[in-house]
């Protein structure tokens, strides 16, 4: 049962736009980038909400390794293709334009791809793909990120968390999303256990010496120092088929970082040679299929939705009472959080009265 207090989306919706633009952030990119974190609270997605306000955005913006002013240059567009350099801007106001502009050029031509070279961290992936199932389409992203995954025999972070991630409409009230790393865990996820003070369940992280480690503040250390690694989806070695997600994860890399010549693997750590800090200059990429080119959105959509009801309808093991398919738990905390708002822990209370007392904004909290 949930024991945190809540805090009302348009409370949270407008200290976030005002924090963001006290720390430079034009106002409609604002808007954006608050929009894009409270839907993870709106899925439960919280490794990517409000607990990252703080110190992925503001803080890097602080440090100087994410520019609050988005200068995005085209650097190449054809009728069904963009290429964008953000200019370490913010990655979700490069990633909204783009699929903005993907969305448009899929619904005349069927099909759109686009790839953003220099941007930082775009939130949920799964953001970008919904915005697509919106309009009736498929929306397919990916992203690059700092090395976290061991490649399988090894132990070495080479790749990021790189998720791949897919949105298709359905005729149901959700659609089938299914937004997931390509390691059995995510260092978001690793940041919440650190912030809740709790520790990493064993067999997600592999250490130097190949063992595995579970001391959450921990790990984040050494993640950052390269002394330990993520697993890749399956696990480690190849037993239960660690080499799919590590084979997808090479995939995810290869394509944020090729399609738009961007930078890949190591030079991504957001760490120069020296020990400072740097700009992260991650990739991403976006695909947007209209099925209107196909055989049209209703038959997608009821095709979409009578499989995903044949899987939830299918015989179950003994003891559950449910199954699920992708993007359907979300849609349920949603159902749950719409009229109460967005859980807040203690650690995020603090940042967020320390933040509105720095910066003397008119705002109380419920929680005080």
């Amino acid at each position: 049962m949930e024991t945190r207090p809540y805090v009302d989306w348009n409370l949270m919706n407008n200290f976030m736009i005002d924090v963001f633009q006290a720390y430079g952030v034009p106002e409609e990119d604002a808007a954006i980038c608050a929009d894009v974190l409270l839907e993870s609270d709106r899925r439960g997605i919280e490794s990517h909400g409000c607990n990252r306000f703080k110190p992925i955005y503001l803080d890097r913006i602080k440090k100087g390794t994410l520019l609050p002013v988005t200068e995005i240059e085209i650097l190449k567009e054809t009728p069904t293709t963009v290429v964008m350099d953000a200019h370490d801007g913010m990655g979700m106001v490069a990633s909204h334009k783009m699929m903005t502009m993907l969305i448009a050029k899929a619904k005349q031509y069927g099909m759109a791809g686009g790839a953003i070279r220099n941007s930082t961290h775009y939130g949920i992936a799964g953001y970008w793909t919904g915005m697509a199932a919106a309009e009736g389409l498929i929306g397919i992203t990916g992203t690059n990120a700092r090395p976290s995954i061991a490649p399988t025999f090894g132990v070495e972070n080479m790749m990021g968390t790189n998720p791949l991630t897919f949105s298709l409409p359905t005729d149901e009230e959700f659609p089938f999303c299914i937004d997931c790393a390509t390691s059995i865990v995510q260092r978001g996820k690793i940041e919440y256990y650190a912030r809740e003070g709790r520790d990493t369940p064993a067999g997600m992280v592999v250490g130097r010496d190949g063992t595995a480690m579970t001391d959450s503040a921990e790990i984040l250390d050494a993640l950052v120092g390269g002394t330990a690694a993520l697993a890749p989806l399956g696990g480690i070695g190849d037993e239960l088929g660690g080499y799919k997600g590590y084979g997808y994860a090479a995939v995810v890399e290869i394509l944020s970082a090729a399609l738009a010549g961007g930078q890949y693997m190591k030079a991504l750590t957001g760490v120069s040679a020296d020990g400072s800090p740097q700009m992260y200059h991650l990739g991403h990429f976006f695909f947007v299929v209209d099925p209107d080119a196909f055989m049209g959105r209703e038959t997608f959509r009821k095709t979409a939705g009578e499989i995903c009801r044949a899987l939830r309808a299918s015989q179950k093991a003994p003891g559950q009472t449910r199954i699920y398919t992708a993007g359907e738990k979300e849609y349920l905390a949603w159902m749950d959080r719409r009229e109460k708002g967005v859980p807040v822990g203690a650690a995020v209370q603090k940042e967020l009265t320390a933040l509105r007392d720095e910066l003397q904004l008119p705002y109380r909290f419920p929680f005080e």
